[in-house]
């Protein structure tokens, strides 16, 4: 339908953005200061500008200073940063040298908060090499006795004591430690027990107080080599890779998103991909799902399993939540890999998370090597959301947090690959991690491409198609018309999270008068009510219908559908015959590939997508899509102006374009049969030479 009301959009060839609208994506600046005052730290030539903040001093600026020596002279006194801010920084910056503290300042550091807690952690295993076993235990006894100590920190020391097989308490201290009324210091002590044979004081499992306690004592009282008695001869690489958020086969809800989606259909294409001979997606388990199933292994298809971490929590591992189970979940993961019925060759992690370096310490201590996707997150906004006095101080601190996670993770790593960007590679990982310069020859990270599976349409296709279709057509029925132009269709799927900005959506859709040409569609979080970012978000959804009510019969919220019928919904809405124009909108802060719009390009929607992060590396902007600032309403309610511009017949091509790149280039087989030969690669090197040095 072409509607005379709006501007044809002319197509351009790749590679040109004649259409793109506001700055260019956070982190194209060469002279931003968080990636100069990184680049001197590595020694790296610094692209434009000089390191460091010349302006009005704040917290940014003296915590990058001190963390690295930049950003200015080290003399200069600190106005905005603690105390403890600058003992962290000076511990982060002697690891990332290469250094190691002393076990004694290690324990102090234990009570210093999560933080602290986990460079101490990742450390560790060099304190104990760099300074003996003998000196490590006394520090551990020491702070162990003092009695005064949080139980956050208590159990974090039983947990380095037992991942060294160290005996820091006597065995009637240890005795009591397994006794204790504290959850985290009774199981530290319990896995103390089993490291340094004191198996007998571990409580049988009839005693346990519920499914996480069951399965704890289940595997602390198992002895590990009748597992190694039935393992079954090699064929193959095994390879595991982890998703610790959300469900896998539940995307939309909660935390779970596209890479449950993602490592699904991988794990299967892999499983069948030479020479791959099995798959493990490792996934966390709370206690409640604990409850509900206590399996921890299960096959999902031929050749790949899902191995199930459990996670001391009542509800769903949260992201802020992760450092908490840190030592816990390394010890799971080191066990569980152990007792795999064939050794696990591979680990795949991609995400700079306290969870991803707990199953990155739990694979060294089981042999297995690492692989690591990097990407510039939050590496690429620092400079931009914190260069001011009034930034949130707790943000930056756990920002600056996850590039130390990230930093270690590539330090472990026995390879690092990337995204890729439009030339298939991925070159600007090195002015996120000037340290990859020095890796492997030199030269940009490889860059396997991601990829989606191939359609498969979900049980009764039809009837489920035209229920989700009526219930669009009832929103689209409530747009007014104008004489000259139909309505039209946004869609929109994602997990309620703030990351994902469904209320800028709609503010913007009603600030813009978009709704006044366009019924919304947002597809995303659990039917129910119980998680609290989603009660945020829908909270904020409803702010702005209250201050347009005659938006809300335009606005068409669905929960999360599953993978195949968000796809089904894509292709009714898609399909000529409806004689609606539909467009795909993901309004996201940023996304680092964007698993979603790739799916809508695919089922052949125009799709507007977030100028920053990874989404231009293949949405060219007037060529095969439309590229949008999404930093705030006015610019996002722009874009949106700009893809409801768009007549049908430019749509159609640009939605053509799209619709060819993606089943030609980002296909879930394509991936995995790269993936596959990285991993090979890697495993071979296991066999080469021993497990290289946390760096």
């Amino acid at each position: 339908m072409n509607r005379s009301h709006t501007a044809r959009v002319r197509a351009v060839p790749a590679g040109h953005h004649p259409l793109r609208a506001g700055p260019r994506p956070a982190g194209e600046n060469p002279s931003e200061p968080f990636l100069a005052v990184r680049a001197a730290h590595w020694r790296a030539p610094v692209a434009g500008g000089s390191p460091g903040w010349p302006g009005t001093p704040h917290l940014l600026a003296e915590l990058v200073r001190a963390e690295y020596r930049g950003g200015g002279p080290a003399t200069v006194p600190a106005v905005f940063a603690t105390p403890r801010d600058l003992v962290l920084a000076r511990l982060r910056r002697l690891v990332r040298a290469g250094g190691v503290p002393t076990p004694a300042e290690c324990v102090r550091l234990l009570e210093d908060g999560d933080h602290a807690r986990g460079a101490v952690f990742d450390a560790w295993p060099d304190v104990v090499r760099r300074f003996g076993p003998t000196r490590s235990e006394a520090a551990l006894s020491a702070g162990l006795r003092t009695g005064n100590a949080p139980e956050a920190a208590v159990a974090a020391m039983l947990d380095l004591a037992a991942a060294a097989g160290l005996r820091p308490l006597t065995r009637p201290e240890l005795r009591a430690a397994a006794t204790a009324p504290g959850r985290r210091t009774r199981h530290a002590a319990w896995r103390l027990l089993r490291a340094t044979g004191g198996r007998a004081l571990i409580p049988d499992v009839r005693t346990a107080g519920d499914a996480y306690e069951r399965a704890l004592l289940a595997l602390l009282g198992r002895d590990p080599s009748a597992d190694r008695v039935r393992a079954a001869p090699r064929r193959g690489v095994v390879v595991a890779q982890s998703m610790l958020l959300g469900r896998l086969d539940r995307p939309g809800e909660g935390m779970s998103g596209g890479l449950g989606v993602l490592l699904g259909s991988l794990g299967d294409a892999l499983a069948g991909t030479a020479p791959v001979a099995r798959v493990l997606t490792v996934v966390t388990a709370c206690t409640p799902e604990l409850e509900a199933d206590p399996v921890l292994l299960r096959r999902r298809a031929p050749g790949h399993w899902v191995l199930r971490i459990p996670v001391d929590s009542g509800s769903q591992l949260r992201p802020d939540e992760s450092g908490r189970h840190r030592e816990a979940m390394a010890w799971w993961t080191a066990e569980l890999f152990a007792r795999s019925a064939a050794p696990v060759d591979v680990l795949h992690v991609r995400y700079a998370d306290d969870g991803s370096l707990a199953l990155a310490e739990g694979a060294r201590r089981a042999g297995t090597r690492v692989v690591f996707t990097a990407t510039p997150d939050p590496h690429r906004q620092i400079t931009e959301r914190y260069d001011t006095p009034a930034a949130d101080g707790t943000a930056l601190r756990d920002d600056l947090h996850r590039v130390f996670v990230a930093d270690r993770l590539v330090g472990r790593a026995d390879r690092v690959v990337g995204i890729a960007g439009r030339d298939g590679g991925a070159p600007e990982l090195l002015r996120y991690y000037p340290q990859l310069a020095d890796r492997d020859g030199g030269g940009a990270p490889s860059a396997p491409p991601e990829g989606i599976p191939p359609y498969l349409p979900p049980p009764r296709e039809a009837a489920r198609r035209a229920e989700l279709l009526r219930t669009v057509d009832r929103a689209v029925a409530a747009v007014p018309e104008p004489a000259d132009a139909g309505a039209a269709v946004l869609l929109s799927v994602g997990r309620l999270h703030p990351v994902k900005q469904q209320d800028l959506l709609v503010r913007s859709w009603i600030g813009s008068g978009c709704h006044r040409h366009a019924a919304l569609v947002l597809v995303g979080g659990s039917p129910h009510d119980g998680d609290p970012v989603e009660r945020a978000v829908r909270a904020r959804v409803e702010d702005a219908l209250r201050a347009c009510p005659e938006a809300r019969r335009r606005l068409v919220l669905l929960p999360a559908l599953s993978n195949a019928e968000v796809r089904m919904l894509e292709r009714g809405l898609a399909d000529p015959a409806r004689r609606v124009p539909a467009r795909y909108v993901c309004a996201s802060a940023k996304e680092e590939f964007g698993l979603g719009i790739l799916e809508a390009m695919e089922a052949g929607l125009l799709a507007a997508g977030p100028l920053r992060g990874g989404v231009p590396h293949y949405l060219v902007d007037g060529h095969n899509g439309l590229l949008i600032d999404t930093s705030c309403a006015k610019t996002l309610g722009e874009g949106l102006v700009r893809l409801l511009a768009v007549d049908d017949a430019s749509a159609s091509e640009m939605a053509a374009r799209a619709r060819t790149l993606v089943r030609t280039t980002f296909s879930s087989a394509a991936m995995a049969g790269t993936l596959a030969g990285h991993y090979a690669e890697v495993a071979a090197a296991r066999a080469e030479r021993p497990l290289a040095t946390v760096r």
